[in-house]
């Protein structure tokens, strides 16, 4: 094989790297594996705060003995919230988020009904195990938020890189047992202005 040969094939083959790099064709499990991590930062930030109301439920505890049914309440939905597992094979599923994000808002009810029990106990209130845990829990909802936010946009970009061109292309052919990502979606609650009452 002559110099000249060598250098075609290679000049070839550089080429066609190039071509197949450009195109798009890495850009659908780039993606993939974006919205994968995205999501397990939402996973852990809820673990966080699972991880967060016992000690919460013990202070208050401590100083609320007659709220047992908040207490039980916010129990309870811990236990529920943390049931049910979303890995990310399950991400393409709808049911299975809205259980995940159903689950998630029950504990965010109960754990607000908590907070709203401290506000009859002065001693509670300036508690400095309990201000420091309320800190530590609402640091850790804006992480939550902040998790799923990017979750979110990661999970657009990649249901976007599946229907639109050039990715698309890739989509039908090598990568079509993918199936676009479920998102998050505001509550039932949510969607409606809050009434105030004076």
């Amino acid at each position: 094989m002559s110099v000249f040969s060598r250098l075609r094939s290679f000049a070839i083959a550089t080429l066609l790297g190039l071509s197949v790099a450009s195109c798009g064709y890495n850009t659908i499990p780039t993606l993939d594996e974006n919205a994968k991590a995205k999501w397990a930062e939402v996973q852990a930030q809820y673990q966080r705060r699972a991880d967060l109301i016992p000690n919460l439920v013990a202070t208050v505890q401590g100083y609320a003995k007659q709220e047992k049914d908040v207490l039980t309440q916010v129990a309870e939905a811990r236990a529920k919230a943390t049931q049910i597992k979303v890995d990310a094979s399950s991400l393409t599923d709808p049911d299975k988020i809205k259980q995940f994000q159903d689950a998630q808002a029950q504990l965010s009810g109960a754990l607000g009904r908590l907070l709203a029990v401290s506000e009859a106990y002065p001693d509670l209130k300036s508690n400095a195990n309990f201000l420091a845990l309320q800190s530590q829990l609402e640091g850790t909802e804006n992480r939550i938020n902040v998790a799923r936010r990017d979750y979110i946009g990661a999970a657009r970009d990649f249901n976007l890189a599946l229907r639109t061109f050039p990715t698309v292309l890739w989509a039908k052919t090598f990568f079509s047992s993918e199936k676009p990502l479920a998102e998050f979606t505001a509550s039932d609650a949510a969607q409606g202005a809050p009434q105030v009452k004076f």
